[in-house]
């Protein structure tokens, strides 16, 4: 439970998909302006990262890795699919935002026409595919550790774009100097909360 928890805080914080990876930047730039959208958004995130970072751990651990084929009898030890990796997570990916932008769409329609674009463009979000790439790297042992992972990164980015949307709101009633207005400032202060969470990986857990 200790090493979950740890997984948890460190996928949140030390390793922060915007903050620690500038991962998902496009996303986070362009729909945090207002809380609201910024919110759903983030939830759609976690949502998508919590159900495909499971998936695509079993797909690695009992499909596509080195031996993973070994289960279907001694003639398939030898087969390795890894080189199938980048397809079949983009694929259960896609699945999965499919999934969360029918249901936003039934829902909450009103949220559904303001993330426009966005919503689908979760499907090709560097910060979901990062997520299944870092556990691949990362070859955790169980799938509670897969899933911890999943929301954790999804928790941090929707931490970061929810974060910056409410400076951003309240940014709008400050004096600030003409070309820094919009993007500009967004990201000089992207950079100082990138800065801020670096500060966290100095702990030891």
């Amino acid at each position: 439970m200790e090493n979950l928890l740890n997984l948890f805080v460190k996928s949140v914080f030390m390793e922060n998909m915007v903050f620690a990876y500038f991962l998902g930047m496009c996303s986070f730039l362009a729909v945090s302006k207002s809380v609201k959208t910024a919110t759903g958004l983030g939830l759609a995130v976690i949502f998508v990262q919590v159900i495909t970072l499971p998936v695509n751990y079993l797909l690695e651990k009992y499909l596509l890795m080195d031996g993973a084929l070994a289960w279907m009898g001694p003639g398939f030890e030898t087969v390795d699919l890894s080189f199938l990796s980048f397809i079949m997570f983009i694929a259960v990916i896609a699945s999965m935002v499919q999934l969360v932008e029918m249901v936003v769409e039934k829902f909450a329609p009103v949220l559904y026409t303001q993330l426009g674009i966005f919503l689908p463009l979760i499907a090709v979000n560097c910060a979901i595919l990062g997520g299944s790439l870092f556990m691949q790297q990362k070859a955790f042992d169980t799938l509670g550790e897969a899933t911890v992972y999943g929301f954790g990164s999804g928790f941090g980015w929707f931490l970061a774009i929810i974060s910056i949307a409410a400076i951003r709101e309240k940014i709008q009633y400050s004096q600030i100097p003409a070309p820094l207005r919009g993007l500009g400032i967004t990201f000089i202060i992207t950079g100082l909360m990138g800065l801020a969470f670096m500060g966290f990986m100095g702990i030891k857990l």
